[in-house]
């Protein structure tokens, strides 16, 4: 260990106390992702915090146990089977302290979760360079200072974060390796939130681990306690985000090579030769490692057991467009597909330059031959990762083969969830599950730095990459963090990276239509389904464009391709029976309604869509029975509660059409269209004063909406009030002077009053 802070001496040359290493580490991370924290709610923060029901007041806590991180129930067909109900939780008090969905507070969190994490990585950087070794008053030697504060930098300023800790979602992994580092934490003296607090909880279980050995008097001892409270702490990782499960098999590697100091090619070797004396079996006796490893094994199976039975025994509903290699055929191909997955993510480490918030949607295309260049890939990572290993088992420095072998131990058995080994996973690759692997590769980093060092008398050339590394990455950081900031920046910057990914035409075509540049819409949304011809999501977003500029027949051959493609696609079939409306095709848009609604019972809008339809066909009943169904299924439908108003209405029903108004108004006090029409059936039924005070609060809350003065005109017109219907005909006009019933009403009124003025005189 010695001889690697020497061999640091010349990237920093003095130790620096632990105080100030973890200020300059926590500073560093902040100034990394500070420009994030005034961004916007982008991409998956959508679904996981605005549209989720489980962040607000009405929904009853228990809830969060039994939903998925989206807020679907877990026993859903259609559930992603996400469990992390304590990273919810974290969004849920954001949302009650902020008062709201303010982004500032969610991005703030974030960002001081990652800083936490960073500052508490020195510790854990000090056990893992240093070990576990204690004075007689219980203080650790080896503190490692050097090596701890540059392997904890890079890891503070590693681009590939940006996702977790930019990215409110994120918010999963970094409490997970927030935990995970608190133990130690303990020892010494914090969405993508799922990934930072995942992250968290990881960390705070590792030093847990540690505590065992330090709260024990005797060397080779250990207080069981603690080993239970670090297995509590990796369940606990685990309902953050599922990866923090991992942990356990990380504690199993330190105890089993830094406590149990067992050389693993010697114990190799025995067994090869038939060595019947096998000593080291007498270590995991003596020294309680069977006992640990025994905890460990049955704790982590316990935790996996009742997280199965909690998701329902059942696997996520993925498909072929998240993960294409899981679906080939060819055992073969599906091999040599994960392991290039795994050599991109390989290189998203080494070189963070290029990253996509998607990877998915051909955006990689699959590897189908031994002739495809991306197969050397392949090669070039076995070829580092098997030379790795032989370092990490040959080398005759034993403090080098500890740290060779938990810096790969730290890279891999975090990432081993999203390796497709045990079950398929929902993503090609994803940036968010590098969080806690990246703590190896930066641990491997640094010693190479180290190794460079001792190897080569160019000793200010080193330290200067080194100084380039840290920047670079920090320039990159910021960089990356301010494209977090919007979904337009997003999006944008993602074509460049993955240009074959319908998906990401699809995000930026969504981005542009929300905004109005419908045109602009248009051709990322045919591009999309372009590159994928199965994409139905675009499918329906360009039909509805088309379908809202009359371009109706070419709407209708693309939604009625996409309920061809997935039946069960509900929004897909309303909207094609809205087009086959316009196109006085009833029937047909009938049955595309009711389709829909048989697809997803509780509809509100295709209700509503059903009840116009049969408006136009005076289908009168059948209209109120369906506007009726939207307003208990949606009860702030106002569409719809307007829409029976005005039937009611024109129908002469004015008794059920005040009924029906006045319970709108109820449910809905300050939606100005229903005062607007119940306004007008009160002053049909020659209640002038209620009607009148209703036109003027619909007046008040839209005081430029030419028909609001201009049927309040008609009212005072009919109440005899002539100087004020003459004022608001005359404001009507203005607003809009070619109304025909405003102007010819007005014609009668004026021609009135200059009869009453000739009585007069």
């Amino acid at each position: 260990m010695a001889e690697l802070e020497a061999d640091l001496e010349h990237v920093i040359p003095s130790s620096v106390p632990p105080f100030w290493a973890k200020l300059v580490v926590g500073l560093v991370s902040l100034v990394c992702f500070a420009r994030s924290y005034d961004g916007e709610f982008v991409f998956d923060d959508s679904e996981a915090i605005v549209n989720n029901k489980d962040l607000r007041a009405e929904t009853p806590l228990g809830d969060l146990w039994h939903h998925d991180f989206w807020g679907s129930r877990l026993s859903s067909n259609t559930s992603h089977k996400s469990y992390r109900p304590l990273t919810v939780l974290t969004f849920r008090i954001n949302y009650y302290l902020s008062g709201g969905f303010h982004p500032v507070s969610f991005h703030v969190v974030n960002i001081l979760l990652h800083a936490g994490i960073s500052v508490l990585m020195v510790d854990v950087f000090s056990v893992l360079f240093g070990g576990l070794q204690y004075t007689s008053k219980g203080r650790r030697l080896n503190l490692a200072p050097r090596s701890s504060l540059l392997a904890a930098l890079l890891f503070a300023v590693h681009p590939v974060h940006t996702e977790c800790v930019a990215g409110v979602v994120g918010r999963a992994d970094l409490l997970g390796a927030l935990f995970f580092l608190l133990k130690e934490f303990v020892v010494a003296g914090v969405v993508g939130r799922a990934d930072l607090l995942g992250a968290l909880f990881f960390l705070l279980s590792f030093l847990g681990y540690c505590r065992a050995f330090r709260e024990s008097n005797k060397e080779g001892t250990h207080s069981t306690f603690w080993v239970l409270l670090s297995i509590l702490l990796g369940a606990v990782a685990m309902l953050c985000k599922e990866q923090g499960i991992t942990v356990l098999g990380l504690n199993a590697v330190f105890d089993i090579l830094v406590i149990g100091k067992l050389n693993v090619l010697e114990i190799v070797q025995k067994v090869l030769h038939k060595d019947k004396s096998l000593e080291y079996i007498g270590v995991l006796r003596n020294g309680g490692l069977l006992f640990r490893m025994t905890l460990l094994a049955v704790g982590g199976a316990g935790v996996l057991y009742v997280r199965w039975k909690i998701m329902g025994t059942g696997p996520p509903p993925f498909t072929e467009v998240d993960n294409p290699a899981s679906f080939a055929d060819s055992v073969v191909v599906r091999a040599i597909n994960y392991n290039y997955y795994y050599s991109l993510n390989a290189w998203l480490l080494l070189c963070p330059w290029w990253l996509c918030f998607d990877w998915s949607m051909g955006c990689i295309p699959l590897i189908k031959s031994a002739g495809d260049w991306r197969v050397i890939a392949l090669a070039a990572l076995w070829f580092c990762l098997i030379g790795l290993i032989c370092q990490a088992l040959c080398s005759a420095d034993s403090h080098r083969r500890r740290i060779l072998t938990l810096g790969l131990g730290f890279l891999i058995i975090p990432f081993l969830p999203a390796s497709n080994l045990f079950f398929r996973v929902g993503f090609v690759v994803a940036e968010r599950v590098l969080y806690l692997p990246s703590a190896g590769y930066c641990m491997l980093l640094t010693l190479g730095c180290g190794a460079l060092g001792k190897h080569t008398q160019r000793k200010k050339l080193i330290a200067a990459l080194v100084l380039g590394i840290l920047f670079i990455n920090t320039l990159r950081c910021i960089i990356r963090s301010g494209e977090w900031r919007s979904e337009e920046q997003l999006f944008r910057s993602a074509l460049s990276v993955c240009p074959l990914n319908a998906k990401v035409h699809y995000n930026v075509g969504k981005n542009l239509a929300d905004n109005g540049n419908q045109t602009a819409a248009i051709r990322y949304y045919r591009e999309a389904v372009r590159l994928n011809p199965k994409y139905v999501h675009a499918m329906n977003n360009l039909g509805n464009i088309l379908k809202e500029r009359n371009e109706l027949q070419e709407a209708e051959e693309l939604l009625s391709l996409a309920v061809q493609i997935q039946p069960d696609f509900a929004a897909a079939w309303m909207n094609l029976g809205i087009v086959q409306n316009s196109l006085k095709r009833f029937e047909a848009a009938e049955h595309s309604y009711r389709t829909a609604i048989r697809h997803r019972r509780k509809y509100p809008d295709c209700y509503y869509n059903l009840g116009r339809l049969y408006a136009d066909l005076n289908r009168h009943v059948d209209a109120l029975n369906a506007w009726r169904n939207a307003t208990v299924l949606k009860p702030e439908h106002s569409l719809a509660w307007n829409n029976m108003i005005i039937l009611l209405d024109n129908t002469g029903n004015l008794a059920q059409a005040e009924a029906v108004g006045r319970e709108a108004l109820e449910l809905i006090p300050n939606d100005h269209s229903l005062m607007f029409s119940l306004a007008n059936v009160l002053g049909k039924s020659q209640k002038y004063k209620e009607s009148e005070a209703l036109f003027l609060k619909a007046i008040k809350a839209h005081p430029n909406t030419a028909s609001y003065h201009g049927n309040l005109a008609v009212l005072y017109h009919r109440w005899g009030h002539l100087d004020l219907a003459k004022k608001h005909y005359e404001i009507s006009l203005q607003l809009d002077p070619t109304a025909p019933g405003t102007k010819e009403n007005y014609g009668l009124l004026r021609r009135k009053l200059e009869q009453m003025q000739k009585k007069d005189v």
